[in-house]
């Protein structure tokens, strides 16, 4: 089965190395929705049918933890998997995103790591 997935990160550059991670990796993807905040985020949380979400936690605007406690208080998206891809280390954002039901995967990463978190938060197979 495939996943649509929503890549929300600020900068391009790193949206870019993770879909090619998330390509390398044998993730069965289906469509690849793109946000640079968390307000764009959540526009295409209501517009698009999405499976798993990953995120960054620090963006202008909306941050990452901000994001994700007004997904999980929204019925519509509580349920989705989150992942947490950033570089920042066990903090307090970190820890409450984890408390929140988000699974945190630090950068830098392999694209098995990936692979195998995808596939635990979503039930994906290779």
């Amino acid at each position: 089965m495939a996943i649509n997935v929503l890549l929300i990160d600020d900068s391009a550059v790193m949206r870019a190395m993770i879909l090619k991670s998330l390509e390398m990796s044998g993730v069965p993807l289906g469509e690849v929705f793109q946000a640079a905040n968390g307000e764009e985020g959540l526009e295409l949380l209501g517009a698009q049918p999405i499976d798993m979400v990953m995120l960054d936690i620090s963006m202008p605007g909306m941050r990452g933890d901000e994001m994700l406690e007004r997904m999980r208080s929204s019925p519509a998206t509580a349920e989705i998997p989150v992942l947490v891809i950033s570089s920042e280390r066990m903090t307090e954002r970190v820890a409450r995103m984890e408390a929140l039901g988000a699974v945190y995967l630090p950068k830098p990463f392999l694209p098995e790591q990936l692979r195998d978190v995808v596939n635990e938060l979503t039930g994906a197979r290779k």
